[in-house]
């Protein structure tokens, strides 16, 4: 935790940190042994299930090698439609893997972050690319109705029964870890909709074998474009969410104000700030009061020992960047900060 406070071993009673004029020692100093920033040890979300990653990886390049062969021999419309958002599956899955690499390399002076957004730009990029696709796939669709186009729904149903035992593996395999990063929910919502889509398709196939209904495959073509619109928006308004730095999704500014203010010794807080740095990593600064007595008597790390232990228990933040000011100099800053 970054502080602007006592440093380590300086006396209650230092007259650096009691006379009239405030002390402000340097953030990134003070303090620095005892608490975690939230950017050294494990990698980002996204790096922890990597493994995970590569084995949805090959399972959805074979797939949709797999359904493309079964297109081209069947002329299935909506078959060739979810072969392709297979293979937007797989070039998301591709860049959430190199991304999750280059956001561990460590930060520099001129990176002090490192690369971990490079995770959020991943994201955009797969938002996109499914909002392409099923925009494409909705225009063939519509080109189609009104012509004549033989479907045969053999080798159809079964590139789609193969798509959805294999959809389905993937989405075990990513299920418990996409609750916790925004590359990896962006892969399991694609898988998710790779097997609806599968599912359409095969009962597009089944209708067409048993009733010779062509314009099914238009109709569950169109279904898929529907499915993956919904989730290309969400994954999309959700990397935004970060990249204009909006509080974390469920952090409560002012349960944390009061938080803070519950610890002995603080008055106030202002000036507060939370944003996402990556899935997984949130950041937090602040401006805290404390009254004179406890400015005088008690040493700083116990009061940032409390703050930050308060708000990585109650807002999962262990970033924490918090300077501590007098009551003397919180007036001085009155007109600088609400």
């Amino acid at each position: 935790m970054a502080t602007s406070g006592k440093s380590d071993g300086a006396p209650a009673g230092d007259p650096e940190f009691s006379s009239g004029h405030p002390a402000r020692p340097s953030t990134a100093s003070a303090h620095s042994s005892g608490h975690s920033h939230g950017l050294e040890g494990p990698a980002t979300a996204t790096g922890r299930h990597r493994k995970r990653l590569i084995w949805v990886l090959a399972i959805t390049l074979g797939v949709f090698v797999v359904q493309v062969v079964g297109a081209l021999i069947s002329n299935s419309l909506a078959l060739l439609a979810d072969s392709l958002h297979m293979l937007t599956d797989a070039t998301g899955i591709f860049i959430a893997l190199v991304a999750s690499v280059l956001a561990t390399l460590p930060a520099t002076s001129k990176r002090t972050f490192g690369l971990m957004r490079v995770e959020v730009l991943a994201a955009l990029a797969n938002g996109i690319i499914l909002g392409v696709i099923a925009v494409f796939i909705f225009i063939e669709a519509i080109k189609r109705f009104g012509t004549e186009v033989e479907v045969q729904s053999t080798p159809m149903l079964l590139a789609a029964v193969i798509g959805a035992v294999a959809n389905l593996v993937s989405l075990l395999i990513l299920q418990s870890a996409q609750k916790e990063s925004l590359n990896v929910r962006g892969a399991y919502l694609e898988v998710l909709g790779d097997l609806l889509g599968s599912v359409a398709v095969i009962i597009a196939g089944v209708i067409i074998l048993f009733t010779g209904w062509m314009i099914v495959d238009q109709l569950a073509s169109i279904l898929i474009a529907v499915l993956i619109a919904p989730r290309a928006y969400s994954l999309l308004r959700d990397v935004l969410r970060v990249l204009l730095e909006a509080s974390p999704k469920g952090f409560d500014m002012e349960a944390t104000r009061e938080h803070i203010k519950s610890v002995p010794g603080v008055v106030d807080a202002h000036d507060l700030h939370a944003w996402t740095i990556t899935s997984g990593v949130n950041a937090f600064s602040a401006h805290v009061i404390v009254d004179e007595s406890t400015w005088s008597s008690r040493t700083f790390h116990e009061i940032l020992d409390e703050l930050h232990a308060c708000l990585s228990e109650h807002f999962d933040t262990e970033h924490c960047t918090i300077q501590l000011e007098p009551i003397r100099h919180a007036r001085h800053e009155q007109h600088l900060h609400d």
